[in-house]
């Protein structure tokens, strides 16, 4: 695994970058050698944050954790990942016989997946989309008590998301092009 480790309002120390190497590298029997893993550490007043994605081919590995202290929040980071792992593997055998070959073959020769971790639908809505502007979006989630809006954008004509944000704060979702 290749290492990309970078620090916002912290400096990235011996200690913490073999932490990082350390406790993510643990995870590299799921990976090929060339798999890229970037991680950035980052301190907002008490909060000791690690963000880690790990691009694999179709898909994105993240985990955000935060403690009040550095080092736990790497643990957790990487307790996430391998739970994530272990939770997608079907989906991730499927991608691989596709092609997309980042993860190791003998990670899927394993098969201890729990049927119960299966992703199942179990509602599916329909429902008018009409053209309204993204501030629209947000005042029409907030009054549905929702998390989330699908919406058709007035400005680019496109289907668009607003969702809630950490802060009382929102997110517009957009296709790219």
């Amino acid at each position: 695994m290749k290492f990309i480790i970078s620090g916002k309002n912290i400096d990235v120390t011996p200690g913490l970058k073999s932490a990082v190497e350390d406790k993510i590298g643990k995870l590299e029997k799921y990976f090929t050698p060339e798999t890229e893993v970037h991680a950035t550490l980052s301190v907002e007043k008490e909060r000791q944050r690690i963000e880690v994605t790990i691009p694999v081919k179709g898909n994105i590995i993240r985990s955000e954790q935060v403690s009040n202290d550095m080092y736990v929040s790497i643990d957790l980071a990487a307790e996430v990942i391998e739970r994530q792992l272990k939770k997608y593997k079907n989906k991730f055998r499927a991608e691989q016989q596709a092609g997309a070959a980042s993860l190791r073959t003998d990670f899927f020769e394993k098969d201890n997946v729990e049927e119960e971790d299966e992703i199942k639908i179990v509602r599916s809505k329909k429902f008018d989309i009409k053209p309204m502007y993204a501030e629209d979006a947000c005042v029409q989630m907030e009054l549905l008590g929702h998390d989330f809006f699908v919406f058709c954008n007035a400005e680019t004509d496109e289907v668009n998301v607003v969702y809630k944000r950490k802060g009382s704060t929102y997110g517009l979702i957009e296709p790219e092009h």
